[in-house]
């Protein structure tokens, strides 16, 4: 009795776990040998595809019948052993080496040469059947991916709602990914960092275990929070149909601190106004350091002077530049009159400017019409055609959040100037009350170009807030009580301003 092997095959785990496919083939192999007289020492089982080569369990039985181990081996079908030409040769080559393939449910003989030629016949057919099989697959997935669905697993912070469905929120963790966004955004985390918060937080992968760097990594990689659909083996991009979790400007601000384009290091020290201030010799930030119960922060570059600022100086300094940014009351209630007539005049200029956000859109669909038309005519290369859409669809989706906002699912323009006198009325309150990191935060917000010259101290006001600080100097020598109308001015410069601007707001988180 001659001793074979017997090799069984599904395409995929699922089939093998939940399927019959395996013990069907098991069982018409036994019966097989048990027919000829044959004995099957040992079964090979795999779950793979027989598509593609590469297959572990095909690879091990096919040298152990090189080696002389076996005198054969008995498959279910043709296409159970290969449905790819290579390897479909290699079982060719053992039967020109004298080794028995016997198939079970087919009457085959390899042997000869008749049994040869329709075995070769029926493995080209199988692997044909496997290309159209691709060909089918690949356009109702594209098909899928056109129509905004994403037909692979949800990512974290969405979840699976079936075949053909949107992938929707999950309410349990796309809070927490929109968070991570969010905090590396602030230029306060590196990776490791934010990894320890998210966990603290209760963020955790699909499996209920800590995130790793490489998923959190991921996570901040894809477009896919913003809306769209990218292919991470081809690189293509679409638009999506699901719900953005972060918006396309959050979402690039994370590109570029990824990137190193913007500064995102670990602190360590609290001192009040670290990396606030810089020397004006050499440009290098000045370091706090704590002596005699005092802190100073002094330049350690070798090349420079070192000078050193007292911390109280500097605080006395902000003071007095927060002091220049007081409201009286006579001044908040004109400011509150004014806001009221701006947000009437407002309704009739945002319709106009909506309308030419939707032109825009417009345009930019239509340029990407005309993009994929020239890729189909061949007229540019595939690197080119993905590189502009992926930036065709990236600056329509900024298009589209801009055009959101001004429909009024974000704040309108006299929402945040509004937003911004809010702030305001409260700065040096916020100062002096403040904890460290509630101070440097408003500092970062309120004044620039922070300079160290020996023991003295230059600063600015960031716009808008200098517009508030000077409006005295604009009033050009007007009688006090026309003073007033200055602020005429200064709101339409604050509205003009803030057009495409968020309204400053703290976030009242302590820094890392």
């Amino acid at each position: 009795m001659k001793n074979v092997y017997g090799y069984i095959r599904v395409s995929t785990v699922k089939q093998g776990e939940k399927g019959v496919s395996l013990q069907e083939q098991r069982d018409s192999i036994e019966r097989f040998a048990k027919r000829e007289g044959l004995q099957i020492v040992f079964w090979f089982e795999e779950r793979e595809t027989a598509a593609k080569r590469g297959r572990p369990i095909f690879n091990q039985m096919i040298n152990l019948l090189r080696k002389g181990k076996a005198d054969g081996v008995i498959i279910h079908k043709i296409d159970r052993g290969a449905r790819n030409l290579k390897d479909w040769a290699e079982i060719g080559e053992l039967s020109d080496q004298g080794i028995n393939i016997h198939c079970a449910n087919e009457t085959l003989d390899l042997s000869t040469r008749g049994g040869r030629l329709s075995a070769d016949i029926q493995a080209v057919v199988a692997a044909d059947y496997i290309r159209n099989l691709r060909e089918e697959t690949r356009k109702g997935f594209y098909g899928r991916i056109k129509q905004g669905l994403y037909p692979l697993p949800a990512p974290l912070g969405y979840l699976d709602k079936g075949k053909g469905q949107v992938k929707v929120p999950d309410p349990a963790s796309a809070n927490l990914v929109r968070r991570a966004f969010e905090l590396y955004a602030t230029g306060r985390y590196q990776l490791k960092s934010l990894l320890e918060e998210l966990h603290r937080l209760g963020l955790r992968n699909r499996k209920g275990r800590k995130l790793s760097m490489t998923g959190l990594s991921t996570i901040l990689n894809n477009p896919f929070y913003t809306g769209l659909i990218r292919l991470h083996r081809t690189g293509e991009t679409f638009p999506g149909s699901h719900e953005p979790l972060v918006p396309q400007s959050l979402f690039d601000r994370v590109q570029r601190i990824l990137r190193g384009k913007t500064n995102a290091r670990s602190q360590r020290h609290d001192f009040v106004f670290r990396r606030l201030l810089a020397c004006k010799l050499c440009g290098h930030t000045l370091t706090g350091e704590t002596q005699k119960q005092h802190t100073y922060y002094r330049c350690h570059q070798t090349d420079c002077s070192r000078p050193c600022v007292r911390e109280e100086k500097f605080d006395n300094d902000i003071r007095q530049k927060l002091l220049s940014l007081q409201l009286s009351a006579e001044e908040s209630r004109y400011i509150d009159a004014k806001l009221t007539t701006l947000r009437e005049e407002w309704k009739t200029q945002s319709h106009q400017e909506t309308e030419s956000l939707r032109l825009r859109v417009t345009n930019l669909q239509d340029r990407l019409g005309r993009l994929t038309d020239a890729y189909i005519d061949r007229m540019i290369e595939k690197d080119a055609y993905e590189g502009r859409k992926a930036a065709v669809l990236m600056e329509k989706k900024r298009l589209e959040e801009s055009l959101t906002t001004m429909e009024g699912n974000g704040q309108s323009v006299p929402d945040r100037v509004t937003k911004f006198f809010e702030l305001l009325k409260e700065t040096y309150s916020q100062y002096d009350l403040g904890e460290a990191y509630e101070k440097r935060e408003l500092l970062k917000i309120v004044t620039s170009n922070r300079m160290a010259d020996d023991e003295n101290v230059e600063m600015t006001l960031s716009p808008p807030f200098d517009e508030v600080a000077n409006r005295f100097e604009f009033s050009n020598g007007a009688p006090y009580r026309d003073r007033l109308r200055t602020w005429d001015k200064i709101l339409l410069k604050l509205a003009d301003y803030f057009k495409d601007k968020p309204a400053p707001a703290l976030t009242r988180e302590q820094d890392t």
